[in-house]
């Protein structure tokens, strides 16, 4: 048996509300509404209903786990396929810098599903969260740069914390969740040549994740077994999918430092990739007191993840690949001094929008690629119509750990997500806020989404 493997499952299979510190269980409350925020935003989106209605065909008319696209309830499996697709559609999910992986999509999903059919209380969810988190994010961080170059570490160390969230809610023993770990390994993917055609292929990448992360936990508890070492192994993960790979990674100061804590908020509506250089435009546009029509062009200086990503995206062909491309987003903080949902919805075919983007162009910074992915350094480098050259710079984006969004702006930013395209009432937004804040209290894990009125 691999030993960091059977460590990662020792530790998943073992962790207990009481085990974790106060710190980051409210922070994992904060991003479990983050993420019910982003579930009903991107809910009304075609890609996700067309996975909604997938799984109305497939799957049963009703069960024990509340599907929040449809508002219906079905079996564990297409609750979380569902949510997850939803939770990763508007591009306002968390990230985890590091590992550059978004944990929420996929493991809040499928635990929520598996804590509803297995009647779990509040704790039992908060604790199984936290192991799908900090198992997720080292598997990411395992898996190394060269790995996201060509894979979307979402879909790929996505399918394993949702394996480790779903099997501590089973509470798996460590050798079931080690042949968890081995069924939802070899079931992960995801790759990144759909952002070149404006493909709809992310949602599955998380819905997939979440789902096949889940039948590896159920499994597991049946008997069923999996590769012992599928992440280090010879013919494991890290051999298929990386040239860097770190198995100390993957046992990184287990139980002591805690990744949940590492995790940023996304205050733009947008790929995190395009989030630093938007934050220093923004910064330099402040305090130069700059218009749009005062910006001839704009350099951002990125690391390669960010070339490797964006640079695909060339002409914007629909709302979400303008998320992906690093013209539209600045153009949208040049305009209008923010990047939220709406205006990605008015930007796509707005002709400023388009003008400003022609003159954004991006390049590598050994500073920043050096730094990256532990810290994502924004620069950018104006040239003014006057003829002025301005260079800004910002160290820790809005919703990074050191500059993150307090209660208060959480809340705000899940009832603009919450009723957006009204998905939701704002009685029903501000009933999941209560809910959440009130879920380590919690005997049972309830419907999130009530049918409160207005």
């Amino acid at each position: 048996m691999s030993h960091q493997s059977a460590e990662l499952a020792r530790f998943a299979a073992n962790l207990a509300y009481d085990d974790i510190p106060t710190p980051v269980l409210r922070r994992t409350e904060d991003l479990m509404l983050d993420t019910l925020g982003s579930i009903l935003a991107g809910s009304s989106a075609r890609a996700v209903q067309s996975i909604a209605h997938f799984a109305d065909m497939m799957g049963p008319t009703s069960g024990p786990s509340e599907n929040m696209v449809t508002r219906k309830t079905t079996s564990p499996l297409f609750a979380a396929l569902v949510n997850a697709a939803s939770a990763h559609m508007v591009e306002q999910d968390d990230v985890h810098n590091g590992s550059v992986f978004h944990p929420a999509a996929v493991v809040f999903p499928p635990a929520i599903a598996a804590a509803q059919a297995l009647g779990r209380s509040g704790r039992e969810l908060l604790a199984a969260c936290v192991a799908g988190y900090e198992v997720g994010i080292r598997v990411g961080e395992f898996l190394g740069r060269s790995h996201y170059r060509i894979f979307h570490t979402t879909g790929t160390a996505g399918t394993l914390a949702a394996a480790a969230a779903v099997g501590r809610l089973l509470n798996l023993t460590e050798e079931q969740m080690l042949d968890a770990f081995g069924s939802a390994g070899t079931q992960a993917a995801g790759l990144w040549e759909f952002l070149r055609d404006a493909a709809d292929s992310k949602q599955l990448h998380t819905a997939k994740a979440a789902a096949n992360g889940l039948t590896a936990a159920y499994l597991a508890q049946d008997g069923f077994t999996g590769a012992r070492a599928i992440l280090e192994g010879a013919q494991g993960m890290a051999a298929g999918m990386s040239s860097d790979a770190d198995p100390s990674r993957l046992t990184d100061q287990l139980g002591s430092r805690w990744t949940v804590l590492e995790t940023s908020f996304k205050f733009h509506a947008s790929c995190r990739h395009t989030h630093p250089a938007a934050d220093a435009l923004l910064a330099l546009m402040r305090e130069h007191d700059l218009r749009a029509d005062d910006i001839a062009s704009v350099v951002a200086r990125v690391h390669q993840g960010a070339i490797d990503v964006l640079g695909p995206v060339v002409d914007p062909a629909t709302v979400h690949q303008s998320k992906f491309s690093m013209g539209t987003v600045l153009a949208l903080i040049a305009l209008h001094r923010r990047a939220g949902l709406a205006d990605f919805d008015a930007g796509l075919n707005d002709e400023a929008v388009k003008r400003f983007r022609d003159r954004v162009t991006m390049e590598l910074d050994d500073e920043v690629d050096t730094a990256y992915p532990t810290r994502w350094i924004g620069k950018v480098q104006v040239r003014t119509v006057d003829g002025r050259q301005i260079d800004a710079r910002v160290d820790e984006p809005k919703g990074d750990p050191g500059n993150t969004l307090s209660r208060a702006e959480i809340e705000d930013k899940v009832r603009r997500l919450g009723t957006y395209r009204h998905a939701a009432t704002t009685a029903q937004v501000a009933s999941i806020i209560d809910g959440i804040w009130g879920l380590a209290q919690a005997p049972l894990v309830g419907r999130m989404i009530t049918e409160a009125a207005e």
